[in-house]
């Protein structure tokens, strides 16, 4: 190959990063002569928004502080492509990008619409004898692409969410029962609970763990959860209960509009979400009359970088370089994926998917990995998350705070 091209899209993670590192780093090992990043995705592409990775990574510092940098370095997008037959006009403008600057492959780090376009994009380069090959490298702390055991991105969220909950154990423990407090932390999630189940993390000899768990693979029911929060009162101090923000009720409406019907919606017609943990204090308030406390993580678990798990950048890293391996072995319209180890001791491995069977395909919490009637996780989610948010890459820090890399 003797260019290729890497973007990022969708929701950044603390990890997104050390994927692009992972493509810079194998793209120098087999000598690609130019290693150009997108800024702002597809979106920026279309306005040739284009920079030359060697620009800031072949200083070896650099590129280890770039996988300690959260969010997107290159910038992300939520731009959604057009079908081929609406507008084969966008997809000829992007080829002949792809020509102008004479690339061979396309990377796109991102979720279930990221690769969406690796598939419409792949699907008409085979439509049109076009050589470029383009291939998904995984991301979402949601958790939620298939056929990967999991998405780089998910086991630093997850740490982040099980740090902070714990902290907030403690805190909220910190008065007597006179003094109880019932709060209610929001965590990100729309159809898929994965990052709401990581407060299950928790439990263990120095916590109790959360008192409750609500996911939105499960119908929410207001009476069943507010008995819950009534009989937790009688014999607790402090009440702790994770939320999933896309938890919805028997006629499928988000919790969070219960107060507020009134909501935008983004490029791919998701409804934005938030408020539910408000939402829901202010009803325990009005019915139970206690003190009650609403906490939304909100894009701090994403962007906690200095929280990482090792784990999950070097997974990250890998993906990235196994894109560029798939790229110049001449495949297309795959995305990688990471194959966990049957070994008592957790490994992954990564391998190629064809990207129409995972793009537009939402992976949820298995049932019978839910106890829903204790609200709470199974050892199988456990033992499968455990392993996700093992180790510390410690930040690199100036003047008492951690260094990012930026673009210029």
């Amino acid at each position: 190959m003797k260019n290729i091209i890497v973007g990022q899209s969708g929701g950044p993670t603390a990890v997104i990063n050390s994927s692009i590192a992972g493509v810079y780093k194998q793209a120098k090992k087999i000598g690609v002569k130019n290693i150009y990043g997108m800024v702002n995705g597809i979106e920026g592409f279309l306005n040739e928004n284009i920079i030359n990775l060697d620009d800031y990574l072949s200083d070896k510092n650099n590129y280890e502080l770039l996988k300690r940098t959260p969010s997107a370095f290159l910038g992300s997008c939520r731009y959604k492509l057009p079908k081929i037959e609406d507008n084969k006009e966008v997809y000829e403008k992007i080829f002949n990008i792809l020509d102008k600057y004479e690339i061979d492959a396309f990377f796109y780090a991102g979720g279930n619409d990221s690769m969406d376009t690796i598939k419409m994009l792949s699907d008409y380069a085979k439509e049109n004898n076009k050589k470029q090959k383009f291939i998904g490298v995984p991301k979402t702390i949601d958790n939620d692409l298939p056929i990967t055991d999991h998405c780089p991105g998910y086991g630093s969220a997850a740490k982040y969410i099980a740090s902070s909950i714990k902290e907030i154990i403690r805190d909220n423990a910190s008065f007597n029962k006179s003094r109880l407090t019932v709060c209610i932390v929001e965590i990100m999630g729309r159809h898929a609970g994965w990052l709401t189940a990581a407060a299950s993390l928790v439990k263990g000899d120095d916590s109790e763990g959360v008192d409750a768990i609500y996911l939105p693979e499960n119908e929410f029911d207001l009476n069943e959860f507010l008995d819950r929060v009534k009989t937790l009162a009688k014999t607790k101090s402090s009440i702790v209960i994770a939320v999933s923000e896309g938890i919805q009720t028997a006629d499928g409406k988000f919790v969070c509009e219960l107060s507020d019907d009134n909501r935008k919606v983004d490029a791919f017609g998701h409804k934005q979400l938030s408020g539910c943990a408000s939402t829901l204090a202010s009803i325990v308030a009005k019915e139970t009359g206690l003190k009650t406390r609403a906490i939304e993580f909100s894009t701090l678990q994403r962007a906690a970088s200095h929280l990482s798990s090792l784990t999950d950048i070097k997974e990250a890293e890998k993906v990235g370089m196994k894109a560029v391996l798939a790229a110049n072995q001449g495949k297309t319209g795959m995305m990688v994926v990471l194959k966990r180890s049957k070994n008592e001791k957790y490994s992954c491995t990564t391998s190629l998917f064809d990207i129409h069977k995972i793009a537009n395909v939402e992976k949820k919490i298995p049932n019978d990995w839910i106890d829903i009637k204790n609200r709470q996780l199974k050892k199988e989610y456990l033992d499968y998350a455990r392993p996700l948010i093992i180790g510390e890459l410690k930040p690199i820090f100036k003047n008492g705070l951690p260094c990012h890399l930026v673009r210029k």
